[in-house]
């Protein structure tokens, strides 16, 4: 019998009867900014070695046709291999939004799961948007249920990012709230991603998002097949939590459901980086351009930080690859310092200069308690830097570039999709900016198509 009481059973519930009217417009328009965003990040998984790796494992193992699109390659397959080769593309660039209570990417899981089911199944615009604040409000809240002390350890956008597909899936099949809590079941026993591969620069990050965003479309259309999942794979005394977790807090689940809409926090990222260098950078950005520092004057750069930004940029101390120097707090200042901003086009070309390398050797990081204390529900950026005059020099950011306080316009994420595109050579600028006017209608499309137009 499934608890119908428990707070998963109230969480599968409002996933599965949510609809577009019950959203406020603004939530809606939030979700539209967001689903243009991710779409930007998808394309930039063009050409990419480990999201190239994974798609040609997915289209190997799935059909050669179908119904959902393959972003990157423009090929037409199944829902469940699209969801699994988008979610890989679009984490890839690092520039995927982010929910900072959480510390979760919802877009990179959502979307591509609901994006390939909308496809599949015809559905309209309106129904894709509100299956996807769907999943962005169940994966958000899982993020927060399982705390700091899953963070340490587990990437929370391979594990919460399953329930996350799970319900957007759900909500598109029409699953009630019995499935629903069936498929959350069935997507939070296969919840997994692990920081390790951070301290070899594995490819892993990719595999967590590709298999999150299966995992959760599998364990939907499994649950409308009548597969039973487990009833409290949450809050269980052998589920997530006791697995997972020693600071869970299951009121977090339900707060504010259909009143608090997550969804509207999402933050957009502006740096080309890990979101925990953000702040920081932003901080290092200002004390520069106040003073008219050149990286030259840097001697020191003490960036005050809270716990987790350590725990999972401490590993990568000479990064070897440009995915992983995207971990690296040092790089991505240097970066900074050098260009004004930490975009893919820097990466790429400079993570290893001289230049970039004699900056990221005079960073480090320590913790600071008024911003550990702040996180995750506040990423504040404070920074210290000692310049080679002999001046120690403050600087302080509340709220980085990207935060719903300090967010991104319509006309700025439309820009950056296109410097996305343009940079992967995922989409010319003419199909770019075609899609992403299309997108930015999504709200009055009767039934779902392709993104892009199919090669040839």
């Amino acid at each position: 019998m499934q608890s119908m009481s428990s707070p998963t059973a109230h969480l599968a519930a409002f996933a599965a009867e949510l609809c577009f009217d019950a959203i406020p417009q603004p939530v809606v328009r939030k979700a539209e900014d967001l689903l243009v965003d991710w779409f930007g990040s998808a394309v930039a998984g063009h050409s990419s070695r480990p999201v190239e790796s994974i798609t040609r494992f997915a289209l190997a193992m799935g059909p050669q046709d179908g119904p959902s699109e393959v972003i990157i390659n423009r090929a037409r397959t199944s829902p469940y291999v699209a969801a699994m080769a988008n979610a890989a593309a679009s984490h890839v660039a690092e520039q995927d939004d982010v929910h900072n209570g959480s510390v979760f990417h919802p877009a990179t899981v959502v979307f591509p799961a609901a994006v390939a089911v909308a496809q599949a199944l015809g559905r309209s615009g309106r129904e894709l948007l509100a299956a996807s604040v769907a999943g962005y409000e169940v994966g958000i809240r899982v993020g927060e249920f399982l705390g700091r002390s899953h963070y340490k350890v587990f990437h929370t956008t391979g594990t919460a990012g399953t329930l996350a597909a799970a319900a957007a899936v759900g909500n598109l099949l029409r699953l009630d709230a019995a499935q629903m809590q069936h498929a959350l079941g069935s997507a939070g026993t296969q919840s997994a991603g692990l920081w390790e591969f951070l301290r070899t620069a594995a490819d892993s990050k990719q595999l967590h998002t590709a298999h999150a965003a299966a995992a959760g479309l599998m364990s939907a259309y499994l649950a409308q097949d009548g597969f039973t999942g487990a009833a409290q794979i949450l809050e269980g005394p052998q589920g997530m939590a006791a697995g997972m977790s020693s600071d869970a807090n299951p009121v977090r689940l339900t707060d504010g459901l259909g009143t608090r809409w997550a969804t509207a926090e999402t933050s957009f990222k502006y740096h080309a980086s890990c979101r925990h260098t953000h702040p920081a950078a932003d901080a290092l950005l200002q004390v520069m351009q106040l003073h008219k520092l050149k990286p030259e004057n840097l001697a020191r750069v003490v960036t005050h930080v809270h716990q987790g930004a350590i725990d999972v940029l401490g590993p990568v101390v000479r990064p070897v690859t440009v995915h992983q120097s995207k971990f690296s707090m040092g790089t991505v200042l240097a970066l900074v310092a050098r260009f004004g901003h930490a975009g893919l086009a820097e990466f790429e070309q400079h993570f290893l200069d001289d230049a970039t390398v004699v900056v990221r050797d005079c960073v480090s990081m320590e913790l600071d308690p008024e911003v550990d204390a702040a996180y995750p529900q506040r990423w504040i950026g404070k920074v210290t830097v000692y310049t080679t005059d002999g001046r120690a020099l403050q600087g302080r950011v509340d709220e980085p570039k990207g935060d719903p306080g300090n967010t991104l316009s319509r006309e700025e994420i439309t820009a950056k999709a296109l410097r996305l595109a343009a940079f992967s050579t995922g989409a010319t600028s003419g199909e770019m900016q075609i899609a992403v006017d299309a997108l930015w209608q999504i709200a009055d499309v009767a039934r779902v198509g392709m993104l892009l137009p199919k090669h040839g």
